[in-house]
């Protein structure tokens, strides 16, 4: 029978099977499988990771067999099993088609019932090879051998030995992709995987005693401890195996047997690593056990007694390896109790974090957010916390402390069980990256690269699912398990604490008080006992607050421990959320948007200075959000916020409801700018420019208000006019959160009114306006000084233009002059204010310069200053003001140049200390090098300043010594990772490099 043209042949064709290398149809030809007899072989091969590469091993598998193919060829088409284990090995593996091809008979280590050997059975063939027999003598001991093959025949027989067994787990292990054989569970994997380490170095173990002591017996007692993923049980196809050793007497001939133990097992096996040592790399490579427990006792970090979590005996002496685990694990189960394990905890994660570099953070499987580490860190630490009184969580591998962590109430059972399953599969893309070419990787391959990753999803065993090819769903999974890991890197700490207060689910378990107060203060709250009162009162009762609140604090607690002061943080978080009871928006914008949630955790568990303006303005919480192009913080503009300040005040008649109006929108904007300032939104003359323009906005409102109100009273216009001029840093537009307003107070007496008259009303208003604007109140005080008026403060409060220019003329001192450089109009009559900075050009800016006595006057009173005004107890280095390299350092240098040339230098007419160093510069009156030295130290001093103001809540200028203050005024100073050590020599050396172009520059050195 003819068949039709249109009829499918019974053969599948090489497109069918998935093979696209040009050289496919031959290959197949030559093993003879492109009849009938083949196709089942045919199909069972389409579904290898990578069929051309299985294909391309097979025909070079022909070749190394000869005559021999054919036994193979049989045991193919008859043995199902051994096609899933042979297809998935070479399909997935380049690095073992090579193994086999270089001794091909060893395909038949794959065939028949294959079984997973015991260790023993392990450690019996390894020892085998190189011919290995107990070690005998007064340090025998039940794992320690010597073997009868030493030097490169040894590694060549155990690499031979290693690699096989290997390739049979390997084989077990991918089997099921191509075949419908069982899928061996992770653990097992991980399980066999570490119980061939432990073989593969006794028997390394074996050559190195041989190599050391080839004539006597071992001298010493030597126990080899498995620390790592080794240590736990759940070690990967590549990775290093980290290890630890401890010997009796520790000594050179010791230190030898170790020294060759690892070179043999880094030659035949894996990287063997001992830097988990005591001291590291730096330190002994082998120490007593007196002398490892007296180095956990008094100088181990945290960090290594998490890692002791997983350290166990592994060969050797296995009793004194044993001695070695009795001896140090009370110490791991106590180190939540050490002063210093949070931050360092903290400090460690932020390191893990910053070590991947930006562009691999999506594709880390180990390192990155949502990776692997972020499991095993988080389970280690809740082990750490709660191992001290619960015996049940003292377990090694990440799955096993997951299951007892569950089984205690620790972490949810569904909770637990996701996270298990998002491990395993992160794990399972880890061993097959690994698996190709048989080298140590995490990373995925890029986006880009389709080919790699459609075989990594072949692997891996990804299957169409209707709505996606096997690449679609691999790449779901990825995004599912990593957000997955993510969410539930935060619930495994905060959702128990939670149940514990608000009886969400009725049938969870929940901690006990003292289990939920030993986490929260593992977490970084020194007040665990308030913190839980807080949680206690947020998620009270069966409200939909109550719900929503319990459902938002696993986030919101992990970004608060994050911050410098949780307990400060999760106060004002409670007296936000009860002050905003009545506020439907305010619980929904941070459930639905988390980047809201996430910035105010940051703002509030970092600043005493904002979570009292937050409260009475609560609106900037909505600008935590993103607009369309960008930070909905960054806005509103200086100047239109002044508009609006003045517009909404000018809408009562009554000075004190406008001064209550633009104290509101003052309010407002400080809690907008503090706000973007913590979140790194801002620099440092953006900062002061907002500041500066609603202190002027303010001042003008509550001016224009009395003035008003004064007109209103008198039934016709004022008898003068009224301007305020800036001074010092309100005048240079460089206001910080905790500067007064310098001012003077200028009139002039409109025509035909008696000066008298006018004078005595502009004292009026003047001190209506200091009164009104420095009332009492809980919002960061309005102090209006006007302590540099002349005649200082036995001077009258407000001066005629006139009677201004007659004192600059023939009384004005030369601190009077300098403290001129920086006046500027702000408020009140802007024709007025204009003709008075013209009037007083000729004093701050004399013709020729100030003179050499004003010169000398000058430098006279900056060293009374600095002896006299730098307060009693305050360190003369870290003091921002008045300190070595501080503001008062650069000002008046940078005043003493404006007074010497800006006669000569128009753009050194400038009130702003950072634009007249950029006119200094332009006019090379200094060097490239110490303006920036200069510069770089008032941005320094002036942040720093800030930074303390913010997270004290008011006004200082000292900075602390080490501590929580400093961290947390490093942290918002947008120091590197918040290190406060950091922070303080960086500000030391920017300051100390400043000082010495004062000292040359100011005092003429």
């Amino acid at each position: 029978m003819v068949r039709p043209p249109y009829a499918r042949s019974a053969v599948p064709g090489v497109g069918r099977l998935g093979l696209i290398e040009p050289t496919a149809p031959g290959e197949l030809d030559a093993l003879g499988w492109s009849n009938l007899d083949g196709v089942e072989l045919l199909w069972a091969l389409s579904r290898a990771p990578n069929a051309d590469l299985a294909l391309r091993t097979l025909v070079r598998l022909q070749e190394g067999l000869g005559d021999e193919w054919t036994e193979l060829d049989t045991a193919l088409r008859s043995d199902r099993r051994l096609r899933g284990r042979l297809f998935g090995l070479i399909g997935a593996s380049s690095a073992f088609g090579d193994h086999l091809v270089a001794d091909p008979s060893s395909w038949k280590l794959l065939a028949g019932d294959m079984m997973l050997p015991s260790k023993e059975e392990l450690t019996r063939r390894l020892l085998a090879c190189v011919g290995a027999v107990p070690e005998t003598g007064p340090n025998a001991s039940p794992m320690l051998y010597r073997s009868t093959l030493t030097g490169p025949e040894a590694i060549s027989a155990l690499r031979k030995c290693y690699r096989d067994q290997l390739m049979v787990l390997a084989a077990a292990d991918l089997a099921a992709i191509v075949e419908n054989e069982p899928v061996i569970p992770y653990q097992t994997v991980g399980h066999q995987l570490s119980d061939m380490a432990d073989a593969a170095l006794t028997a390394a173990l074996a050559v190195a005693v041989t190599a050391v002591c080839p004539d006597e017996p071992c001298p010493v007692r030597i126990a080899v401890i498995a620390m790592g993923k080794c240590g736990a049980r759940e070690l990967n196809y590549v990775s290093d195996v980290d290890v630890v050793f401890v010997a009796e007497p520790s000594n050179a001939v010791a230190s030898r047997i170790a020294g060759e133990m690892m070179r043999v097992g880094s030659s035949a096996f894996f990287e063997v690593d001992a830097a988990l040592r005591p001291e590291g790399k730096r330190g002994e490579l082998v120490r007593t056990l007196e002398s490892h427990v007296a180095y956990y006792e008094r100088w181990a970090k945290t960090w290594e007694f998490q890692a002791l979590l997983k350290a166990r005996p592994m060969t050797g002496d296995v009793e004194l390896g044993q001695q070695y685990t009795d001896a140090l694990g009370p110490m791991v189960w106590a180190a939540a109790e050490r002063e210093d394990f949070v931050p360092e905890v903290q400090a460690m994660r932020r390191r893990v974090e910053a070590s991947v570099p930006p562009e691999l953070r999506e594709r880390e499987l180990k390192l990155g957010r949502g990776s692997l580490r972020d499991v095993e860190f988080a389970v280690q630490l809740l082990q750490l916390v709660h191992g001290r009184a619960d015996t049940s969580l003292r377990v090694m591998s990440t799955i096993d402390a997951l299951t007892a962590l569950a089984a205690g109430g620790y972490v949810g059972r569904e909770d637990a069980a996701n996270l298990t399953a998002s491990y395993e599969f992160l794990r399972l893309l880890e061993h097959r990256l690994q698996l190709q070419r048989l080298k140590r990787t995490h990373t995925l391959p890029p986006p880009e690269d389709e080919e790699a990753l459609r075989w990594l999803a072949r692997a891996a065993h990804m299957r169409p699912n209707g709505r996606h090819d096997a690449l679609g769903v691999l790449d779901a999974e990825i995004k599912r398990n990593s957000h997955r890991v993510r969410r539930l890197h935060a619930k495994l700490f905060y959702r128990p604490l939670l149940e514990s207060v608000a009886r969400i689910d009725k049938e969870a378990l929940r901690l006990s008080p003292d289990a939920a107060v030993r986490q929260l203060a593992a977490l970084g709250y020194s007040a665990p006992q308030n913190a839980l009162g807080h949680l206690t009162a947020l998620t009270r009762g069966a409200s939909r607050k109550g719900r929503i609140q319990a459902l938002l604090l696993p986030t919101l607690l992990e970004w608060l421990g994050d911050t410098p002061d949780p307990d400060a943080g999760l106060l004002a978080y409670r007296r936000l959320s009860d002050a905003l009871v009545d506020a439907t928006w305010f619980l929904r914008l941070l459930r639905d948007e988390a980047s809201v949630a996430q910035r105010l955790m940051t703002v509030l568990g970092s600043s005493a200075y904002v979570p009292d303006l937050l409260i009475k303005a609560p609106d900037v919480i909505r600008l935590l959000a993103d607009g369309p192009s960008g930070p909905r913080l960054l806005e509103p503009h200086p100047e239109d916020v002044a508009r609006g300040i003045l517009s909404s005040s000018a809408r009562y008649v009554e000075p004190v409801r406008a001064v209550g109006a633009a104290r509101s929108l003052r309010r407002y904007e400080l809690a907008r700018v503090a706000s973007a300032d913590i979140l790194g939104m801002l620099d440092v003359p953006q900062v002061c420019r907002a500041l500066s323009s609603v202190w002027a906005a303010v001042l003008n409102a509550a001016l224009a208000a009395v003035i008003r109100a004064s007109e209103a009273e008198m039934g016709g216009p004022a008898p003068a006019t009224f301007a305020v001029i800036g001074m010092g840093r309100l005048g240079g537009g460089e206001l910080g959160y905790g500067s007064d307003a310098d001012v003077l107070f200028v009139c002039e007496p409109r025509p035909g009114v008696d000066e008298t008259q006018a004078v005595k009303w502009a004292n009026l208003i003047g001190d209506r306006v200091r009164t009104l604007l420095g009332a009492p109140s809980t919002d960061p005080p309005l102090v209006v000084d006007t302590g540099l008026r002349p005649e200082g403060r036995s001077g009258p409060l407000v001066r005629t233009l006139a009677s201004y220019q007659a004192y600059y003329a023939q009384w004005a001192q030369s601190w009077e002059v300098q403290a001129l450089l920086r006046a500027h109009t702000v408020a009140g009559d802007a024709d007025l204010g204009l003709r008075f900075l013209k009037m007083i050009d000729k004093t701050r800016y004399p013709e020729g310069g100030v003179s050499e006595q004003a010169v000398h006057e000058i430098r006279r009173i900056k060293a009374r200053v600095d002896s006299e005004r730098l307060p009693r107890g305050a360190d003369p280095a870290t003091h921002t003001k008045l300190g070595r390299g501080g503001l008062a350092d650069i000002e008046w240098t940078v005043q003493l140049i404006q007074l010497r040339h800006a006669h000569e230098i128009p753009s050194l007419h400038n009130t702003s200390t950072l634009q007249t160093l950029d006119a200094i510069g332009a006019a090379e009156l200094l060097s490239e090098t110490d303006i920036k030295l200069l510069r770089d130290a008032w941005l320094t001093a002036t942040k720093a300043r800030n930074a303390l103001v913010l997270v004290r809540g008011k006004p200082t200028d000292q900075l602390p010594g080490p501590g929580k203050v400093l961290s947390a005024v490093a942290q918002v100073a947008g120091s590197l990772d918040g290190d406060p050590n950091e922070f303080l020599d960086n500000y030391l050396r920017v300051t100390r490099r400043a000082k010495a172009v004062v000292q040359r520059v100011f005092g003429g050195e």
